[in-house]
């Protein structure tokens, strides 16, 4: 018999499927890993898993704890798989700009909410890294997971995804793209392909009101740079520890628009069901469409599932209200 001992045993593995009708425009061979197979729906199953059990081992995290995190939706729906099949109770503290699906299926999942405001500085009490950490402090016998410099993020995907991706494509991938958050998934991948083939190109997408690209490009952490943004998972208004500016070639910008709308071209062309940040992947490589040759073999990884933006890029009334379609 073939069959998994629990749930999180039917992590990784996901499918790199061939792009047709939406990168016609790039001369290249364009791969989609699709990680909205993994059973939370996203890639961040991988690393929460790993955060949870490296926390095991050293200690950390003891039996019956509360495990504490700050996330956009996808690293607490891992934990909470994770929290479900270990015996462990779980608080997700997040912002007021995530979709109301997100908060909607954590709870489902039994994990506890908080919900704080957007627009405030990272240092502000009422910002969730402030908020996630007050209350980690408060809780005994509770493990602040802390995912933007927790270095079992990246080393989830240097382990699993990247060694996926290689074997996959037969160590012909020539350029690897992904969205950029707390920069486990790039930086974990880019070091790992980096180490087989120096000459893999390993791009970052990033967003406008993000400081990633102009800290890449000059060193500079420019406070003019932040602003608010919409697209949600990408990003950042501090410098994660799980970025590794290193391995990462370039970073591209994407408008709030240009996301939301490929989001949706996703589905209607491929027939891929994907989440907000792999629409402004793939607008992103398509704004590097210049940079390909014919016998390239470009992967762009999608995140997670357009199930947590149902009320978002995919209803027409809040599309029509961003003024993102007519």
């Amino acid at each position: 018999m073939n069959y998994a001992e629990n749930i999180l045993q039917t992590i990784g593995n996901t499918p790199l499927v061939r792009l047709n009708k939406i990168t016609n425009e790039i001369d290249a061979l364009v791969l989609a890993k699709v990680e909205s197979f993994n059973p939370g729906n996203s890639t961040k199953d991988r690393m929460a898993v790993k955060m949870v059990e490296d926390a095991e081992a050293d200690g950390r995290l003891q039996p019956g704890w509360t495990i504490v995190e700050g996330t956009s939706g996808n690293t607490g729906m891992g934990l909470a798989l994770a929290a479900i099949v270990k015996g462990y109770k779980l608080i997700c503290v997040s912002t007021d700009k995530q979709s109301k699906e997100k908060f909607d299926v954590l709870r489902g999942v039994g994990a506890e909410v908080v919900v704080c405001p957007t627009d405030v500085a990272p240092d502000d009490p009422r910002s969730y890294y402030s908020t996630s950490k007050r209350i980690a402090e408060e809780t005994p016998n509770s493990w602040y997971v802390n995912q933007y410099d927790n270095p079992s993020n990246a080393l989830a995907h240097y382990e699993q995804t990247g060694p996926e991706i290689w074997e996959q494509t037969d160590g012909k991938i020539t350029h690897f793209v992904v969205g950029v958050g707390t920069g486990g998934t790039i930086s974990g991948v880019g070091r790992f392909l980096k180490e087989k083939n120096p000459n893999i190109k390993i791009w970052g997408i990033d967003t406008y009101g993000s400081v990633f690209k102009k800290y890449h490009e000059t060193g500079i952490f420019d406070e003019n740079e932040i602003y608010p943004y919409i697209t949600e998972g990408i990003g950042e208004d501090i410098l994660p520890k799980n970025v590794d500016f290193s391995v990462i070639d370039a970073f591209e910008k994407v408008t709030d628009k240009d996301a939301a709308v490929y989001t949706r071209k996703m589905a209607l062309e491929e027939g891929i069901f994907a989440g907000n940040s792999c629409g402004a992947a793939i607008k992103g490589l398509l704004q590097l469409k210049n940079n390909f040759k014919s016998d390239d073999v470009v992967v762009v990884l999608l995140h997670d599932s357009g199930s947590r933006y149902i009320g978002k890029m995919y209803n027409d009334e809040w599309m029509r209200e961003k003024m993102f379609i007519e």
